[in-house]
């Protein structure tokens, strides 16, 4: 079922539009990324990007969501795939679209056999829908409880258990200081658990914060993974060394480099200036992981098993 032709699942349901029918979207012309230059470190063959967001016009913003980004475009993506050296990669769902995952969906289906996505859901979906997005390439389901929107905290549990047995995981991003209070909930999850943006442990506390005492237990509980992406978030240090956020995530993959991810974060949403450099950012990543054998996992194969690729 999972390789079933993705243009006829998007016509199911008659609230989906088939990707072959829609016009492509011109967009911004730029790609949303600083710099021009590949990274000075070559990503592995394989590597997958598990964390980049596609923007569309062509699909209506939720009401009343706070983060409407321009267009970001498949064609726009691929730019910044070839300069990184990137084919596969995971499309997760923005707030922007609340639970209308046909975004997502539409990308994944452009993208092709070298997708993966996360969707947006509430407690209200049916387990039939469940099964057409999993058809569609979706594994995941995210909860985004930094802005406020389609998911709440009520919701983690009962919708983990409803989407343990297709094999998904959660995917959170949450501000930091607020993991602390969702401690006990998220070790009860009877799935996997995808921590984004290197958790958002805040600066300048890093190391010493609650925040990163919580995410060491959810680690040492062994279900728990995180996206190394994000990083100039919460860095008070900035780029290109980020010096202040590198010895979080350092201890991070120290203590789980089998459970360690990457993603681009692309195109940025978050940061209303100049954007991120990509390429300093893989360099980056890169360096605090060190390992030959750890970046090979955390570019590839943790990513290959927890996203059925």
């Amino acid at each position: 079922m999972r390789d079933l032709n993705r243009r006829q699942f998007m016509r199911q349901g008659g609230a989906l539009l088939a990707a072959s029918v829609l016009p492509a979207c011109a967009g911004a012309q730029e790609n949303w990324t600083s710099g021009t230059k590949p990274p000075a470190f070559t990503l592995p063959d394989g590597t997958i990007d598990c964390h980049m967001h596609i923007y569309d016009d062509r699909f209506p913003a939720a009401p009343g969501t706070a983060l409407r980004p321009p267009n970001a475009t498949v064609a726009q993506y691929r730019e910044v795939q070839k300069r990184l050296g990137v084919r596969r990669n995971v499309v997760v769902t923005p707030s922007t679209y609340g639970t209308d995952n046909r975004v997502t969906l539409d990308a994944i289906a452009r993208f092709g056999k070298d997708a993966r996505g996360v969707a947006v859901v509430d407690t209200s979906v049916t387990d039939a829908a469940l099964r057409m997005l999993d058809d569609g390439g979706i594994r995941a389901i995210r909860f985004n409880l930094s802005y406020p929107g389609a998911t709440t905290v009520d919701m983690l549990a009962p919708l983990a258990r409803r989407i343990a047995p297709l094999g998904w995981h959660i995917e959170l991003v949450v501000q930091g200081h607020r993991l602390p209070d969702l401690e006990r909930q998220l070790l009860a999850l009877p799935c996997p658990l995808v921590i984004d943006h290197i958790a958002h442990i805040p600066q300048p506390e890093g190391l010493t914060s609650p925040a990163f005492r919580t995410v060491q237990k959810l680690l040492g509980r062994g279900n728990t993974w995180i996206t190394l992406s994000g990083p100039y978030v919460d860095t008070k240090v900035g780029a290109p060394s980020f010096a202040d956020v590198a010895p979080v995530a350092k201890a991070f993959i120290d203590m789980a480099p089998e459970r360690m991810l990457w993603g681009t974060d692309w195109p940025h949403p978050t940061e209303k200036g100049t954007k991120p450099d990509d390429a300093n950012l893989v360099d980056a990543i890169a360096g605090w992981i060190g390992r030959q054998e750890w970046q090979r996992m955390a570019f590839v194969t943790n990513a290959e098993k927890l996203y059925g690729f």
